[in-house]
């Protein structure tokens, strides 16, 4: 909930004094020594894009945006975020990656490795077809016909 609904709510309220909601309604004038990021659950992240969705008229969404406290960017990247992978990339978590260890970091090594391998046999799989066709249309000998023809002596 925000600052703005809170103090709404503690200002409206008949069981204070006047003296004490006017003392909480002036918002502190001081600024804080650290920046505190803000962070947003995947639920959360969800349930406005869902809201987001359903808004229909002109300014809807711009209403909903002040309602909250969030910036368009931030529906961008969300909606960004829902499309590559829904709640498994709205719930991811910033800064540093985990510690892998000696085993991990080997394992990783060779499934790159195994990757770059395969791409490598595939593009000489490609070259030798490339190359086959090519003897065929120019009428030279391939290595197959020069078996074939060695066997039949």
């Amino acid at each position: 909930m925000s600052e703005r609904k809170k103090l709404k709510m503690i200002s409206s309220s008949p069981a204070t004094s006047p003296g004490v909601a006017a003392a909480l309604a002036v918002p502190d004038p001081e600024v804080r020594a650290v920046a505190k990021r803000r962070q947003f659950s995947a639920a959360y992240k969800l349930s406005v894009l869902e809201e987001a969705d359903r808004c229909a008229g002109a300014g809807a969404i711009g209403a909903l945006l002040r309602r909250e406290g969030l910036y368009s960017s931030h529906l961008t990247m969300w909606r960004r975020e829902r499309a590559a992978g829904a709640l498994a990339a709205l719930g991811r978590r910033r800064g540093r990656r985990a510690i892998l260890s000696a085993e991990q970091k080997r394992l990783a090594a060779l499934q790159a490795e195994n990757a770059r391998l395969k791409r490598e046999l595939e593009q000489a799989r490609t070259i030798v077809e490339v190359q086959k066709k090519l003897c065929t249309l120019l009428g030279l000998p391939t290595a197959a016909s020069a078996e074939s023809s060695g066997s039949e002596s």
